[in-house]
């Protein structure tokens, strides 16, 4: 019953909010109060979904746009039925944090067929290894475009960070095999390795074949507990990313087994009590700081659906997003500050960002930093 009253609701909700016409005539611009933009995520609740949350629905606000939610686990399937359910229930665009590159086949042509928007965020398609989808996005007038991080250098400067530490032996703890960029950061930490063993003949490290460890901090746990007690003499763990539950599993195992210190942990995903972690010594080195990178896939949809941003038919808005580094309390200092305590955009500044032509939005991501937010405070 509660299943057939849901359905009912979104059939309700999207003949009240669709706008395009079933002649297949493009959709017309919408004004900013009767703009929906749906979020596909794996999490809106932990520690970096709730963070990529808490800044999105300030921008929401800022602008007029309802948003809502769809968690779907990075599950294949709940990943493509949650497009499917923010379009029955009236979404004029779509932002997704996808698992496979595979699965944007499926997304792109709903949201041809439907008239609505979509770009991802934390993602981009790989050309050469999913091309028929990547020439799909690129030929879709509805995708928008990506926005995303370069996670082969990601990967390869926290394997660098590691070894410069003096860590030889290192575990990988990934959370889902063959997502896009667990593949991506897995080919730079062992570009990194490489690079380190190149230029140190002498003195080899090693990088162990990951194991998985699902999105959950229990999940994560288990993971971790298993790969030390297979690889007892490892020194250094990577916790790959996934959200940032699995790494609190992945410390708590740690924590369990009286290694903290001694097992060098480096991971993507800021946790928020990292100063206290960094300090006392359960994480060496972390990359993050990027909950902000769905703000400007925000940002693209909104201006597409708004008519600002017209979609090309043989190539895609794609930004670049910086990661944010700190392997010490004082590294994290500002990011505290700046990122923590506060948001690094005020809702004055969203609304000024809402009008930036492409390039001066792609320019914004590309700045964003510690120190970028310092200068816009008068810090």
């Amino acid at each position: 019953m509660k299943k057939f009253l849901a359905v009912v609701l979104a059939l309700v909700m999207a003949a009240g909010f669709c706008t395009f016409s079933a002649n297949g005539a493009a959709r017309p611009a919408a004004a900013a109060d009767d703009i929906t933009i749906g979020v596909s995520i794996w999490s809106s609740t932990d520690t970096l979904g709730s963070q990529v949350k808490r800044l999105l629905d300030v921008a929401a606000a800022a602008l007029g746009v309802r948003i809502m939610y769809v968690d779907q686990a990075h599950i294949s399937e709940q990943v493509t039925a949650s497009v499917e359910t923010l379009i029955a229930a009236g979404a004029d665009g779509i932002i997704i944090c996808n698992s496979s590159s595979a699965e944007m086949r499926s997304v792109i042509n709903n949201a041809n067929q439907n008239k609505v928007y979509v770009a991802q965020f934390f993602r981009v398609i790989n050309e050469r290894d999913n091309p028929n989808e990547y020439a799909l996005a690129n030929s879709s007038p509805y995708y928008a475009g990506a926005v995303h991080e370069d996670e082969v250098a990601n990967g390869a400067n926290l394997a660098r960070i590691l070894c410069e530490k003096g860590n030889r032996k290192i575990a990988l703890q990934g959370w889902e095999a063959g997502d896009a960029t667990f593949l991506g950061r897995w080919e730079g930490y062992r570009k990194g390795v490489e690079e380190w063993n190149a230029a140190n003949p002498n003195d080899q490290a090693v990088l162990l074949e990951p194991q998985y460890g699902g999105t959950t901090s229990d999940t994560g746990r288990a993971t971790a507990e298993a790969i030390i007690a297979a690889n007892p003499d490892i020194d250094a763990l990577i916790v790959a990313g996934g959200g940032g539950d699995p790494l609190v599993g992945a410390i708590a195992a740690i924590d369990g087994l009286g290694l903290t210190g001694k097992i060098a942990v480096a991971s993507t995903d800021f946790l928020p009590d990292l100063a206290e972690q960094l300090a006392r010594g359960a994480i060496a080195v972390e990359s993050g700081g990027h909950y902000a990178d769905p703000l400007f896939a925000f940002m693209m949809v909104y201006n597409a659906i708004k008519g600002n941003y017209e979609v090309p038919t043989d190539s895609f808005y794609r930004i670049l997003f910086p990661y944010i580094y700190v392997a010490s309390v004082e590294d994290y200092a500002g990011y505290d500050k700046y990122f923590v305590e506060s948001l690094p955009y005020t809702s004055e500044e969203l609304v000024k960002m809402s009008g930036y032509s492409f390039e001066e939005l792609s320019a914004a991501a590309a700045a964003l930093s510690i120190e970028d937010v310092a200068g816009r405070r008068g810090n």
